[in-house]
């Protein structure tokens, strides 16, 4: 049997967000925002969560738009990497 190389076909969650602390070393804060409908109420509400991002050369600044992947876990809490800024 012929091994395959699964990750050429594994697709990676990539989020779009604003960067909201950048104090920690090769690392930043990404603050996703989704936009939810309530199920029983039927009212739209903002629901927020903040990612760890992997930045290497700490390039970024608070309130920078970027997009994030998910990569393998680079830390215990950081698993997304900056991939481009918007």
């Amino acid at each position: 049997m012929k091994k395959t190389d699964t990750s050429d076909t594994t697709t990676r969650k990539t989020l779009r967000g604003v960067v909201v602390s950048s104090k920690m070393k090769d690392t930043v804060n990404v603050l996703v925002s989704r936009y939810v409908k309530h199920p029983k109420y039927k009212k739209y509400r903002v629901l927020s969560k903040k990612y760890m991002a992997h930045n290497p050369g700490n390039t970024l600044k608070e309130g920078d738009k970027v997009t994030i992947r998910e990569t393998r876990p680079i830390s215990k809490n950081k698993h997304f990497e900056v991939i481009e800024t918007i």
